[in-house]
């Protein structure tokens, strides 16, 4: 998890991006430090998390996410198999709990890498 909190650190994203173009710039980062993932992993049933780097989930949000569903989206996927920890990746800032059903979270806030806090 630190490997990949380091790597997701160094992006430096224009703003106004769409969605899929931040997956874009997470998956190109991921791949450039050899980092392996997959793209829109199944978890289970309905539940499909935007990145899986081994067992650490990134989920990526553009602008600046509610936390209530977003705590209650990341707590359904910290319930999957597989799962070993979360990373939210949002443009705007987000308090999250430090653990999800015994899991570690993190969040990385995209617009503090450039030194901007909305």
């Amino acid at each position: 998890m630190d490997e990949i909190i380091a790597t997701l650190k160094t992006i430096r994203a224009p703003i106004q991006q769409g969605e899929y173009d931040l997956h874009q710039i997470v998956m190109d980062t991921l791949a450039a430090r050899g980092i392996p993932f997959v793209h829109e992993a199944k978890l289970g049933p309905r539940c499909r998390i935007d990145l899986l780097c081994g067992g650490v989930g990134l989920e990526i949000k553009r602008g600046k996410p509610d936390r209530k569903k977003l705590i209650s989206q990341l707590t359904r996927y910290a319930g999957c198999d597989g799962i070993t920890a979360l990373v939210a990746v949002c443009e705007g800032s987000v308090a999250l709990p430090r653990t999800l059903c015994g899991k570690p979270v993190a969040a990385i806030c995209l617009n503090k890498l450039w030194g901007i806090a909305l």
